[in-house]
């Protein structure tokens, strides 16, 4: 049995099969009867809880509190702003009828064709158009500004070709959306957050990131700019984990959500929004996991250790739970969560097999030997060894050992992508090195036809420009036209 379950395709065979197998065998998340649509299951949610907990955490020491707003927009909202329409309208689903009712044949029921909607009510794929909608009514004066407000919710944008965590017609994510008195105050906001998210990633995730401006093209429909962050797959791709808008005053305009200034004056709001959703789950099983199941990071992990007993009948394990019951308390007392498996009907290999390949950080086991001698037997995932160590101050001893483990697997991540990070100068040299993977720096002239034509013959899009690093003008790598400086290319998820 344990190896049935440790049976995943190999990353370097087919990457993309052995990231489905993970996320199914891992017990994260499956395919639901609703297509395109996935069940996230209680290991893979408890991760996401983690997650939502630390970011909630972050939003909340930023001054921002949690609201909700409906899952339905009225489709008059979407016309309002004709470039979030556009980008926006082939991914809709549209709600046009409120009620069901049996068909005339008995077989089930049918929509019934006079209840349509006097206006057809679109499930949110985002929600500018329907907070702005209300921010008209809670906005007048300076004095109630700035608005820093966040949600958690699903969306839904129909998408054609899915893929768990990474891709799929309903997501969970959190959204946040801002209103500001000043240009100024708001940019400040959208730079903040995407801080906020790079220092998640990096932090919590163990995922380095770049951070960076997008490109006109693959800006955020609405957005006067769009920051993200970009982490590199193992596979070398790239993944976009997160996203800050500065909208300026497009909402506003639409909506006529105006203020009276201090100085008397009206003018329209200024507006940000930003949003990571359960896309992360995906960065991170790509980022860190290996061809025995997922490695997680301690700072994530549904439990940081698992302990396993070893033994031979009943009055063995009768005082290995008494001992295990010691180093759990002492374990729990220094914040580290603990799971201990003593179930009788699974075998202790087929037990390591299985948080093997879930990703538990430490297992530590226990047998006869180690219960006389007052030691444990310590594995850790992220470079599969195991050690024997004293029971005495074992608590610090995994404290130590998980911080390891969270830096550990943040610098492998990190040294990866350093080495998968090239400078190119042509175009020819960029051909060649796209096939490779990773990310690319290259000149680019700043045209979108330019952009366009990359994409076109590679497949590689800018997944940004980056706000730090080297600022040299060169030459573009395809027109030999002036470049302010080089951008970050790559294929992309």
């Amino acid at each position: 049995m344990a190896k049935e379950i440790k049976e995943l395709t190999p990353r370097a065979e087919n990457f993309s099969r052995w990231y489905q197998d993970l996320v199914v065998k891992a017990d994260l998340a499956e395919n639901s009867a609703v297509r395109g649509c996935m069940v996230i299951k209680p290991y893979g949610y408890a991760i996401w809880e983690k997650m939502q907990q630390e970011l909630d955490r972050m939003f909340k020491e930023t001054g921002h509190v949690n609201a909700y707003f409906p899952l339905f927009i009225p489709k008059s909202f979407l016309s309002k702003e004709a470039d979030h329409v556009e980008g926006f309208a082939k991914e809709c689903a549209v709600v046009t009828h409120y009620r069901l009712k049996n068909s005339p044949d008995g077989k089930g029921v049918i929509v019934d064709p006079d209840a349509k909607l006097e206006e057809e009510l679109i499930v949110r794929p985002t929600s500018e158009t329907i907070i702005w909608n209300t921010y008209k009514n809670w906005i007048q004066s300076y004095r109630d500004l700035p608005i820093l407000c966040n949600q958690w919710a699903n969306v839904v944008r129909w998408e054609m070709r899915t893929r768990l965590f990474l891709r799929t017609a309903e997501f969970l994510w959190q959204e946040g959306h801002t209103a500001h008195a000043t240009r100024e105050e708001a940019e400040a906001e959208a730079h903040q957050m995407l801080e906020v998210y790079a220092a998640f990633a990096e932090n919590f995730m163990a995922v380095p990131v770049l951070k960076g401006v997008k490109s006109a093209s693959e800006r955020f429909a609405g957005a006067v700019e769009t920051f993200a962050i970009e982490a590199l797959m193992q596979d070398g791709k790239a993944l976009q984990a997160g996203t800050s808008h500065f909208l300026g005053q497009n909402f506003a305009k639409a909506f006529d959500v105006m203020f009276t200034a201090k100085n008397g004056t009206q003018d329209y709001v200024w507006a940000t929004s930003w949003g990571v959703s359960t896309r992360l789950m995906g960065a991170l099983v790509m980022t860190h996991s290996d061809d025995n199941g997922l490695v997680l990071p301690p700072k994530l992990a549904p439990y940081q250790v698992v302990i396993v007993p070893i033994y031979k009948n009943e009055e063995q394990l009768s005082r290995i739970n008494e001992k295990v019951a010691g180093i759990t308390a002492k374990l729990r007392s220094s914040g580290i969560s603990v799971k201990y498996d003593h179930s009788d009907n699974k075998k202790p290999g087929w037990k390591f097999a299985e948080y093997e390949l879930k990703g538990v950080p430490v297992r530590l086991a226990m047998g006869g030997r180690d219960l006389e001698n007052n030691t444990v037997e310590v594995a850790r995932r992220d470079t599969l060894t195991k050690e024997t160590v004293s029971c005495d101050n074992i608590e610090q001893y995994v404290g130590q050992l998980l911080d390891d483990i969270q830096k550990n697997i943040f610098k492998k991540a990190f040294d990866y992508r350093a080495a998968n990070t090239v400078k190119v100068d042509s175009y020819d040299e960029f051909k060649v090195q796209i096939e490779k993977g990773g990310f690319i720096l290259a000149h680019w002239d700043g045209t979108p036809e330019t952009e366009e034509l990359v994409k076109e013959e590679t497949k590689a899009t800018i997944r940004c420009i980056p706000l730090e690093g080297d600022q040299t003008p060169g030459k573009c790598m395809v027109t030999g036209k002036p470049s302010a400086r080089r951008v970050v290319f790559a294929r992309a998820y």
